[in-house]
Parts: structure tokens; C-alpha cells; sequence
């Protein structure tokens, strides 16, 4: 038995169908409606218990992504339900102003993650001037962490320290709130500084092998590649999930607002890595050196796939018509066995809405904090309704 399949093999999977889309999306946005006496006033966290997420305050990186949830079902829902999801949404654009003016848990480069499903999307959405200001401030927010030497996007702790000279290739997912705040500002400053952080990235994340880097860290003194890590994948040189998702959507955005052509190869690259380790039901082990064969002892991450086939689809729409179609394609495939094997279908035994991810696993490798194995995970809810959108409505206006 081979441990991966291979990519041509994708050929021989069915795609979703228009109904299945349908039948899927009406159900995800029956299932935010049924959250909203939970989560209104407060957040669900990153990932459920035991099926379930569980109410608290507006911390973390991840709460963005249920209001981007809200947003999702808003534009799918009709009569007096859009009223319902409309005033949770302003709810909780309330929540992320107060949040961003108190500068509460924000010293991070997650602001996109943060802002971009919640206030940008509110503000696309409703024309909600609270929602822009708020998107604007954390792009203010965001910018602090930028270092002239090396010219990127500090992921996480003290500025000053050389032991936190690096960033990660989630931070390519932030970036659109830096291209959004200059198209409503005017002011080319954020713009300029996220395609830098794209250019630095885009040099050092991808190893010969096509696999990325979660982790890079830069010399502080001359901003030259020092090492790559990582957090959160099995070990340093195996292949993260999630952050090989992060990649194939991260390239599809950078594509989308640079128009640079070499993008669109690095995304193939990235891509093929993916599906060329992908186990025989489409959908990813937590790290991609697992495969067919490693069920009885290692997790999946649903949300990688959720993620990857929404880069897919994004890129997509700047191919030529048989790359286009092929990526059109594999993201159907993706999302079926999302649907057919993964999705959430009974909200008495789950109130997310797909199964099976994993948000960090400890490793003797690796430095994270185990946390949300085998569970949903907000962001592949937030991205697997995101892909059903996209298939729903092609001119979908994205939050990113």
C-alpha cells in the first residue's frame, strides 16, 4: 500500500455537486443561527470539546473567523434570519472595536486574521464606518511589527529581542487587511510594507522540495536567513499541514495584489506538494510526512483541506483556462470528502461544522501546546463555509 496518493490519481475523484454545495451551505447557516444565543456576546475559542465549543471573551487569534461565519450565512440568508445574523455581525464589529481601542491581546501579527472576517467583511457587507475604523487601527496595529532589516512581519513576542526574529507563513493570510487599509486610506504605507513581507517570504519559505517552512528566523543584524523551525508540525523538516494550506492560499492572495507571474509557479509548487501527500480520502494527516496507514495513531486537520481548496479556488480566477479548471476541479473533490466524510450533520452531537481537525499536536520535535486534536476547529468551519460560498456564487466579493 502506498502511503500518499498521487496527484494524477485525483483524476478519478468525484467533485461536489451544485446540489451538495447547496444542501451543505443551507445547513452550515442553519448552524450558525442555532449559535448565536452562545456566541453574540462572546466568541467560541479555536477549537471544540468533545464536538462543542464552549462561550467566552474576545481573545485569542482565532475569534475572526466566527464572525466571519455570521458574515458568510448574512449573505445566504433571507428575510427576517439576515436581520438576526445582521445585528449579531454589528454586535460584534462593537466587540472587535472595543478590543482594538483598548489594544487588548493584539500584540501579534494576527490582525488579518482577526479583522478581516469580522470588520473588513462588515465593512464590505454594510458600509459599517465602526467596522472600517476598527480594520484600520489594527492595520496601524499590525505595521508596528514590521522590521526595516530583513523587511517582514515579526509573528510574535518582544521587538527588541533577537530570539524572536522570525516570521511564519500564516502571516501571509494577515496581509490583505495591509492592502485593504491603503485602498480606503489612500496611504501606500501599509501596501508597501506587505509586499515586502511577501517578497521575504516568498524567498525563504519554500525548501527545495517544494515542502514549507512554518517558522523562519532571520539575523537581526543582516537580515539574512538564518534557520527555519517550526511550531507546530511533527518536526523542523517534515511538512506542516496547515502551514502547507496557509502557503497555497497565502500565494493566492499575494498573486491577486501584486500580479507578480513567478506567484503563480511558487503556488503550483506548494500545491502539488500537498496533493502528492495527500492519504486516499483527499483529506490531510495533521502533518503531511503521515499517511495511509498511520490512521490507528495520528489525527487529521480537515481545516488544512478546508484551507487549501479555498486558495485554490482564489487562484483560480487568475489562470489560464485549463490550470484553472484543473484547480476548480481538485477543490470540488476536496470539499466532497469534506462533506461526504467530515462535516458535522447532527447539531445535537456538534455545534461546529467540520470534524476531525487539529490545532496543535505535541511532538518530543516541536514546541507547541497540545490543543483541539481530533476536533473542529473555528477556522475550518469559517474556511469550509468560505469554500461553499465560493462554489455557491463565483463573484463572491472575498473578505481577504
Amino acid at each position: 500500500m502506498s502511503k500518499w496518493i498521487n496527484e494524477q490519481d485525483i483524476s478519478k475523484y468525484i467533485e461536489i455537486s451544485n446540489t451538495e454545495v447547496s444542501d451543505a451551505l443551507s445547513f452550515s447557516v442553519r448552524q450558525v443561527q442555532r449559535n448565536l444565543s452562545d456566541f453574540t456576546e462572546q466568541f467560541p475559542g479555536p477549537a471544540s470539546f468533545s464536538g462543542f465549543y464552549k462561550p467566552g471573551e474576545n481573545k485569542n487569534w482565532t475569534t475572526g473567523f466566527w464572525t466571519g461565519e455570521i458574515w458568510l450565512s448574512y449573505e445566504a440568508a433571507t428575510g427576517a434570519e439576515k436581520e438576526t445574523l445582521l445585528k449579531a455581525g454589528l454586535t460584534e464589529v462593537d466587540s472587535f472595536h472595543k478590543r482594538i481601542s483598548e489594544k487588548y491581546d493584539v500584540d501579534n501579527h494576527d490582525m488579518g486574521f482577526l479583522f478581516s472576517p469580522s470588520c473588513v467583511a462588515a465593512y464590505k457587507l454594510t458600509g459599517s464606518e465602526k467596522a472600517k475604523e476598527a480594520a484600520i487601527l489594527a492595520a496601524e496595529q499590525l505595521i508596528k511589527r514590521f522590521h526595516p532589516v530583513g523587511e517582514f512581519l515579526q509573528a510574535w513576542g518582544s521587538m527588541d529581542d533577537p530570539g524572536n526574529y522570525r516570521f511564519i507563513i500564516d502571516c501571509l493570510l494577515n496581509l490583505p487587511l495591509l492592502y485593504w487599509a491603503s485602498e480606503v486610506t489612500g496611504d501606500p504605507k501599509y501596501r508597501d510594507i506587505a509586499e515586502k513581507h511577501i517578497h521575504t517570504t516568498m524567498k525563504y519559505i519554500l525548501r527545495e522540495d517544494d515542502s514549507t517552512w512554518h517558522t523562519v528566523f532571520l539575523d537581526s543584524e543582516t537580515g539574512e536567513f538564518s534557520h527555519g523551525s517550526t511550531c507546530q508540525g511533527y518536526k523542523d523538516g517534515s511538512a506542516w499541514a496547515r502551514g502547507q494550506s496557509w502557503g497555497i492560499y497565502g500565494t493566492a492572495v499575494a498573486y491577486k495584489y501584486t500580479k507578480r507571474e513567478e506567484y503563480i509557479d511558487y503556488f503550483k509548487r506548494i500545491a502539488t506538494y500537498f496533493l502528492n501527500h495527500l492519504p486516499k480520502d483527499l483529506i490531510p494527516f495533521w502533518d503531511l510526512s503521515f499517511g495511509d496507514g498511520d490512521e490507528a495513531t495520528e489525527p487529521r486537520d480537515s481545516s488544512s483541506a478546508a484551507i487549501a481548496a479555498c486558495g485554490m479556488l482564489e487562484m483560480s480566477k487568475y489562470m489560464n483556462e485549463q490550470d484553472a479548471g484543473y484547480y476548480t476541479n481538485v477543490a470540488k473533490k476536496l470539499i466532497k470528502s469534506l462533506y461526504d466524510n467530515y462535516r458535522v450533520t447532527d447539531p445535537s452531537k456538534s455545534n461546529g461544522q467540520i470534524l476531525h481537525g487539529t490545532y496543535s499536536k505535541k511532538t518530543p520535535f516541536n514546541t507547541c501546546t497540545e490543543e483541539g486534536v481530533d476536533e473542529c476547529i473555528i477556522w475550518g468551519d469559517y474556511y469550509y463555509m468560505e469554500a461553499l460560498t465560493r462554489l455557491s456564487n463565483k463573484d463572491w466579493n472575498i473578505y481577504w
